[in-house]
């Protein structure tokens, strides 16, 4: 029996338009472009075989979670080890006052390097393969939608593929995007990366 999750990252909001970092702590609702791609996203996925769907508890993330559970006739259910990184002092830094792209500021000292009153790559990393390695137990096959963040839903990727967590300055996930994760006897595969061809508005 095969397990496939669908990593879903929130679709947009108005701190994603001018790249200001939007981390754990910045409970960002989506705007009317990114309503617009929840949307998109429920009907992409509305013939799935879905069984569960789980949202980081921040709005982004809920806002988007809503539209896919709405189509399935499913209640969202809310996991904390899903939020996005906690970016300590750089909440809400854009990236032109940070003077380079968030992701090589996290990897510029190595995956273990905390955030000044956040956390490090590492740290989420371990929240989110604890929470994948649990609901592998709780579902024994068919499709659960996980719907994230950007460092988050990466993270999880470098851990399927056991790629160091440096990769991800090597990586681009775009918003209201899917990727997927697809566990054959306990073997996990990356299906889908960065998908965001549902996205018409």
């Amino acid at each position: 029996m095969s397990l496939k999750i669908i990593l879903v990252r929130h679709g947009e909001t108005e701190w994603n338009k001018i790249l200001r970092i939007q981390g754990a702590k910045s409970d960002s609702p989506l705007n009317q472009k990114g309503m617009r791609q929840a949307q998109d996203l429920a009907s992409r996925l509305e013939n799935e075989d879905i069984k569960a769907v789980y949202s980081s508890p921040l709005k982004r993330a809920m806002n988007t979670a809503a539209a896919i559970a709405a189509n399935q006739c499913l209640k969202v259910i809310t996991e904390g080890a899903l939020r996005e990184i906690e970016a300590g002092e750089l909440e809400g830094v854009t990236t032109a006052e940070l003077g380079m792209r968030f992701s090589d500021y996290l990897t510029r000292n190595g995956a273990e390097k905390r955030i000044p009153g956040g956390e490090s790559l590492a740290d989420l990393q371990e929240r989110c393969r604890g929470f994948i390695k649990q609901a592998k137990k709780n579902h024994s096959g068919g499709s659960i939608v996980m719907v994230s963040h950007y460092f988050t839903i990466l993270s999880a990727v470098c851990a399927v593929l056991e790629l160091p967590l440096e990769n991800i300055i090597r990586m681009r996930m775009k918003n209201a995007s899917i990727s997927v994760i697809l566990f054959e006897n306990d073997t996990p595969r990356l299906e889908t990366f960065n998908d965001t061809a549902c996205i018409t508005r």
